[in-house]
C-alpha cells in the first residue's frame, strides 16, 4: 500500500486530434492556451506519435504499454487478451483507487453502449460508453456506471464528461488513497451518424475563415467543411482541460498530481485515404502530447521521438510503480535528467483496416510499406500481419514536412529505402513479427542528387 504521498495521475486523451492545433506547435488561432501553458510550463512531448493510427488499437496500447498485434487488438472491434494486464491493474496493484470516465472502445461491437465489468480494463469506478460516438451526440451524453446503469448528462458532450470527472477529483480528494483517473473525450472525432464535426453554439463560426495546414489546403478532402467544427471542438477541449487544472488548484491537489495529455491519434480529413486517419502520415500519427506535475514540472521540451506506448511506463515511474520488463515502451523521464540517455532513433507504426501497413520514422526519414494483397472485393486485406510488403510511401521531412511528395521509387533514394527497411525489419521482429520479404517500388530517376548513407542516418 502507497502513501497518501504519492502522486495522483490523470489522463486526459482526446480522440482524432492534430498535433499542429495547438500553439505551441505553430498553430495561430488560439485554440490550446491551457495545453501551451501546461506544455511550456511542465514537460512538452514536441515529438509524441501514435503507434497505431486507429480509435480501439491504440488505446488498447495506451492500456497495456504493447503494440496492438501483442494486444489482440489490432483493428476496431476485438476486444484485448483477458491475460494482459493494463494501467489499472497496475495501479490498483500499487493501492490506487483507479477511474475511468468516457470512451472505452476495447469491447467488442456487440457492446456499443454498456460495457459488462468483465470488460472495463479492472478499472474500480466507472462512468463509460464502448462506442460513445454512436450512442451519444453533441448535446445527448449517455454514459453507463459499472452496474450498467444509464447516465444521462446535461451539457455539451466534452463539457459532460469534464464535469463528471471533476465530481470524481472532488470526492476521491476526500480520501487519503492516491487515485488514478483516465478521462477519454470522443471530441474532436467526427459525429459517426452524419460525418459531422458539431462544435459548441458559436465555435464554428468562429472558425469558418480561418487558415488551414499546408497538407489540408492542398488535399482533397473533407476540411473545408469540416475544419471550422473541428477548430471549435478543440476550443472547447482546451477550456475543459483548463477547468479541471482549476478544479485542483482548488482542491489544492496540483502540486501532487500529475496529468498527462495526449490524443490517441490524429486527423487527414480524408487527404490521404478514404476517411481519416489509418495511415503513415503525420497528420494521421502525430499527436499533442504535454504532462505537468511531480517530475514533470520544468521538465522544459523533449525533441527525441517518442511513442504512445512510451506513456504508460513514464506513468508508472513517474508514480514510482516499478515498470514491467513487458512493456515495449520506456519512461521518458531519464531523457528530462540527461541529454546522454539511450533512446530509439525511429518509431514504429503499424497501421490496419485501410490496408496491412508498417511504417518507421526517424527524425528526417518516414518509410512504409503496404500489403500487396487483395480480397474479393479488390480492397487491401485486413489482417494483423504479412510476409510479404509492398513499398508505399517515403518522405524525406527536412525538404517536405507536410510530406507532399512521396519519394518512393525514386533511384536518387535507393540507399535511404534499405537503411530504413533494416530499421523496420528490426522492429518488426523485435515485437514477434515474421521478418518481411519486400517489393521493390517501380524505379523513376528525377533527381540528380543521390542520397548517401551518411544523409539517411540524420
Amino acid at each position: 500500500m502507497l502513501s497518501s504521498r504519492q502522486p495522483n495521475v490523470i489522463v486526459f486523451l482526446t480522440d482524432q486530434q492534430r498535433h499542429d492545433t495547438t500553439g505551441v506547435h505553430g498553430c495561430e488561432l488560439g485554440l490550446t492556451p491551457n495545453f501551451d501553458r501546461m506544455a511550456q510550463e511542465g514537460t512538452h512531448v514536441a515529438k509524441s506519435f501514435t503507434c497505431q493510427p486507429v480509435c480501439a488499437p491504440a488505446r488498447a496500447c495506451l492500456q497495456t504499454g504493447k503494440y496492438a498485434t501483442q494486444t489482440g487488438v489490432w483493428r476496431n472491434g476485438y476486444e484485448p487478451d483477458p491475460e494482459l494486464p493494463t494501467l489499472a491493474h497496475y495501479f490498483n496493484d500499487a493501492g490506487y483507487h483507479t477511474g475511468y470516465i468516457g470512451k472505452w472502445h476495447l469491447a467488442s461491437t456487440a457492446y456499443q453502449g454498456p460495457v459488462p465489468p468483465e470488460l472495463q480494463g479492472g478499472y474500480q469506478t466507472w462512468l463509460g460508453a464502448n462506442l460513445l460516438e454512436f450512442v451519444s451526440d453533441a448535446f445527448d451524453t449517455r454514459l453507463w456506471d459499472q452496474d450498467g446503469k444509464e447516465q444521462r448528462l446535461p451539457g455539451y458532450r466534452v463539457d459532460a464528461v469534464t464535469d463528471a470527472a471533476i465530481r470524481h477529483v472532488h470526492q476521491r480528494s476526500e480520501s487519503k488513497q492516491p487515485f488514478f483517473l483516465f478521462i477519454s473525450q470522443l471530441e474532436p472525432h467526427h459525429q459517426n451518424s452524419r460525418d459531422d464535426y458539431p462544435a459548441p453554439r458559436g465555435y464554428e463560426a468562429e472558425y469558418s475563415t480561418s487558415k488551414m495546414p499546408p497538407d489540408l489546403r492542398v488535399g482533397h478532402g473533407t476540411a473545408v467543411k469540416h475544419w471550422p467544427g473541428y477548430c471549435g471542438m478543440v476550443k472547447r477541449l482546451d477550456e475543459s482541460l483548463g477547468r479541471l487544472l482549476d478544479a485542483l488548484e482548488s482542491l489544492d491537489l496540483t502540486d501532487n498530481t500529475i496529468v498527462l495529455f495526449s490524443s490517441d491519434h490524429g486527423n487527414h480529413f480524408k487527404t490521404r485515404n478514404a476517411e481519416y486517419k489509418r495511415s503513415c502520415h503525420d497528420a494521421s500519427i502525430r499527436v499533442p502530447t504535454a504532462l505537468q506535475g511531480p517530475g514533470f514540472d520544468g521538465g522544459g521540451r523533449i525533441n527525441r521521438l517518442v511513442s504512445l506506448v512510451d506513456l504508460p511506463p513514464t506513468l508508472l515511474n513517474a508514480a514510482g510503480i516499478q515498470v514491467p520488463e513487458t512493456m515495449e515502451g520506456q519512461s521518458i523521464l531519464p531523457l528530462l535528467r540527461s541529454s546522454k540517455v539511450a533512446w530509439p532513433e525511429e518509431i514504429f507504426v503499424q497501421i490496419s483496416e485501410s490496408q496491412t501497413g508498417r511504417a518507421v520514422r526517424t527524425q528526417r526519414w518516414k518509410y512504409s510499406v503496404r500489403c500487396p494483397d487483395l480480397d474479393d472485393g479488390n480492397q487491401p486485406v485486413s489482417q494483423p500481419t504479412a510476409e510479404i510488403y509492398m513499398d508505399d510511401c517515403l518522405y524525406d521531412l527536412k525538404a517536405d514536412p507536410w510530406e507532399l511528395t512521396n519519394l518512393i521509387g525514386y533511384t536518387s533514394h535507393a540507399e535511404v529505402v534499405r537503411v530504413m527497411r533494416e530499421r523496420l525489419t528490426r522492429r518488426m521482429v523485435a515485437i514477434g513479427e515474421p521478418a518481411p520479404t519486400f517489393v521493390d517500388a517501380p524505379a523513376t530517376a528525377p533527381y540528380e542528387h543521390v542520397v548517401t548513407r551518411e544523409e539517411t542516418n540524420a
